[in-house]
């Protein structure tokens, strides 16, 4: 019905559907999905994606109250929380969804691995991932930072420490890079500029090369291929759809971190004391935090570079034809102890008592 209460016969809407698909295009969304990309297992990516979006709009508020200058920018934060409108809900689900995310990026970097869905032609794709787990991480971290609390001081701290033990290519992290802007607000152009504009150019590829590959079959089917059996069947569903089920998720996640901020909201801890280290890293860098504690400081940069390292390899190693999980015990046996072993190294990290690994100059 029109806005004048006039009824629009249903011809009439066909033709204003028409004019706009003649010039959006949009039912090319519509194209074939398998069925089994409604199942969670597949749409963990998708929800992830939908997360972006939640931790950009509430970014976007959030920079109009923040000042990233040393000074101030904890005073900043105090008046987030307490004056700005909404600010303390707004920073909440921003806290909120960027731990969901990172727990929705884990876990769809797992079920690929199990599934073995970053085999050819899909190599590129596992290594574009990776690099969006690593901006992920890095958004994290530069949002520790600027919290400017005990814990963003520290972080900043080991920031400062590893820009050094780079040497020369790690100039742009050193505080005596500039006069003209101190390295918070630098840390704080990373946050909302350069790490964003690397994750969209990557998510751009990354949506390329699924469209273009397709959503990977399940295991079975494809095994069952290789071992001349029917094609799988590619369709059962629509991209449409798909893209609406990831929205229900995405918004089922905005509810879950809202009702997370208004019960838990995101905290905020003491004055920086220059020269101390008190705290912990956030939950996703703990599995580091031992090797800082055996090794030193410069275990921070060898040992995410090893990890990282052979994570790329992964596509180029299991080279295989079948992508069951029984088909590939080695590599699935692998994972486990991976897996295994990172939740221990997190369980050793929640157990002991902070050490000092920084100087404290910054």
């Amino acid at each position: 019905m029109a806005a004048s209460g006039v009824v629009i016969p249903g011809g009439q809407w066909s033709r204003r559907w028409a004019s706009i698909d003649e010039r959006l295009g949009l039912s090319g969304l519509a194209y074939p999905v398998p069925r089994h990309a409604n199942s969670i297992g597949y749409i963990l990516g998708g929800i992830s994606f939908f997360g972006f979006l939640i931790l950009a709009a509430t970014g976007v508020w959030l920079a109009q109250f923040y000042d990233p200058m040393d000074a101030t920018a904890r005073e900043s934060v105090v008046y987030i929380m307490n004056v700005a409108p909404l600010g303390d809900v707004v920073r909440g689900v921003h806290f909120w969804v960027a731990n969901i995310v990172m727990a929705t990026v884990l876990l769809h970097l797992g079920r690929i691995f199990v599934t073995g869905a970053y085999k050819r032609p899909r190599e590129a794709n596992w290594l574009i991932g990776l690099g969006l787990l690593g901006v992920t991480l890095g958004l994290i971290f530069t949002g520790t930072v600027l919290k400017w609390d005990q814990e963003g001081y520290e972080a900043l701290g080991h920031n400062v420490e590893a820009g050094d033990l780079l040497g020369a290519i790690g100039f742009w992290f050193s505080g005596t890079f500039t006069a003209s802007l101190p390295i918070l607000g630098r840390l704080y152009m990373a946050h909302i500029v350069i790490l964003p504009a690397i994750g969209t150019f990557l998510l751009i590829a990354h949506f390329l090369l699924v469209k273009r590959h397709g959503i990977s079959v399940l295991p079975a089917d494809a095994d069952a291929a290789v071992d001349g059996g029917p094609a799988p069947e590619k369709r059962g569903s629509t991209f449409a759809a798909h893209a609406v089920r990831m929205a229900g998720f995405g918004l089922l996640m905005l509810a879950i971190a809202t009702v997370l901020a208004l019960i838990l909201p995101a905290g905020l801890g003491g004055r920086p004391v220059p020269g101390t280290e008190t705290t912990k890293p956030p939950w996703m860098f703990l599995p580091f935090y031992p090797f800082e504690d055996w090794f030193g400081l410069p275990a921070l940069l060898v040992v995410p570079t090893i990890v990282f390292g052979m994570l790329a390899l992964v596509p180029f190693v299991d080279r295989g034809p079948y992508r069951s999980p029984r088909r590939r015990r080695a590599f699935i046996a692998a994972g486990a102890v991976v897996a295994i072993a990172l939740m221990g190294l997190i369980v050793y990290a929640l157990v002991t008592v902070p050490q000092a690994h920084i100087g404290g100059g910054m």
